[in-house]
């Protein structure tokens, strides 16, 4: 058996997956999703900011990677939701503290950020 994750290890696996959970659009997405399945319009207007492409990219990613379920319905128009599975969910706590953490600190982090 090898080594076990490191993040800080250049070739781990897990910095990759670090980077595509713990990117801005990822966790507000994730974050978004915490209330249950939710439509591509419904994500669009509760992501502000996000662009089409990259709420689609995003989506992907946390899907291939497990994170989130795609459930087509199948029907004509298209109906898709999008959940967290079981994995996903396992990280809405911590997801959801760091969020808490930025919103209570942004007065501190506005104060030291340089223009």
């Amino acid at each position: 058996m090898g080594q076990p994750p490191n993040v800080l290890a250049r070739k781990c696996a897990s910095r990759r997956y670090l980077a595509l959970v713990a990117s801005k659009w990822s966790l507000l997405v994730i974050n978004a999703l915490d209330d249950g399945p939710a439509r591509n319009g419904f994500l669009m207007r509760k992501v502000e900011g996000i662009s089409q492409k990259m709420l689609t990219q995003t989506l992907r990613d946390l899907e291939t990677t497990g994170i989130v379920k795609r459930d087509d319905h199948g029907t004509v128009p298209p109906h898709v939701t999008y959940e967290l599975t079981p994995l996903g969910r396992s990280m809405r706590k911590e997801v959801r503290s760091l969020i808490v953490w930025v919103e209570t600190h942004v007065p501190e982090l506005s104060a030291t950020t340089r223009s």
